[in-house]
């Protein structure tokens, strides 16, 4: 596997947008029991992902490479799309394992855009977004991969926006809307099973600042939790600052791959 990116802010992969379809097609092609590069490869040479043009197609092969690891972690999302899952039950996790390795995308949705929904900011443009960008590279820990100029720092913030209505957080053209988002119980289901398979503190994933992409607080969580307990889905006690959390599968492999996570009609 490559190197992480955890922490590397890159602008060419935001400004190409968020590639749901693209990448749920070439998912569904790919071959499990090949490389990384031999189905790059291929979906290059077969336009797996049916693009309009040779340059386009290069472009999401590359960011196809730079985002997922299909052999290891990113698995499931693989097999969920090889499935034919639902794009709505999909969508979502996409999110989730995109910015496992795309720093900017999960900064921005937990951190910037969080905090202006629950402040109560109802519209947005694209020069609301420029302040957060041009403080990134005095921020420790981060690495900012290039120098930008003016007109890239306006692209990614605009593409920034783009894939918040991609992934249905907000809408609108110029301006964007926040809507009213609610994550689907098979989407909450596998999130649940993917933070818990890297911190098995059921206090910690309720309180996980990953529920922001999807514009949920731990309060959220939580109630969402007791619902899904209540209807036998999962088990889910609390005692102060005390909590358990029993799923029904041992990993999201696991979830990924059995009856609960139904393919699409």
């Amino acid at each position: 596997m490559a190197k992480s990116r955890a922490s590397v802010v890159s602008s060419f992969t935001i400004i190409k947008g968020s590639l749901i379809e693209e990448t749920y097609a070439a998912f569904q092609s790919w071959d499990l029991s090949s490389s990384k590069s031999d189905n790059l490869q291929r979906i290059k040479s077969d336009n797996a992902v049916a693009s309009k043009s040779r340059n386009w197609l290069r472009d999401v092969a590359f960011v196809l490479s730079r985002r997922f690891d299909p052999a290891g972690r990113d698995r499931p999302l693989v097999e969920l799309a090889k499935a034919g899952c639902d794009r709505q039950v999909w969508k979502p996790l996409l999110l989730w394992h995109m910015t496992r390795d795309e720093f900017l995308l999960r900064d921005f949705l937990t951190g910037w855009l969080y905090d202006r929904y629950t402040d109560g900011t109802y519209r947005i443009r694209t020069d609301d977004v420029l302040p957060y960008l041009q403080q990134l590279g005095k921020r420790r820990g981060v690495e900012m991969s290039g120098n930008w100029s003016k007109s890239t720092t306006e692209r990614v913030a605009a593409a920034l926006l783009r894939m918040a209505v991609d992934f249905g957080l907000m809408r609108g053209t110029l301006v964007k809307e926040f809507v009213s988002y609610h994550l689907p119980e098979e989407s909450f289901l596998y999130l649940l099973h993917a933070m818990a398979a890297a911190e098995p503190n059921a206090r910690k994933i309720v309180d996980s600042r990953d529920w922001r992409m999807y514009l949920m607080g731990a309060a959220d969580v939580e109630r969402e939790l007791l619902r899904l307990h209540q209807y036998r889905r999962l088990h889910y006690q609390v005692a102060g600052s005390l909590a358990q959390l029993d799923l029904p599968c041992s990993s999201p492999t696991d979830y990924a791959t059995g009856p609960m996570m139904g393919a699409a009609p």
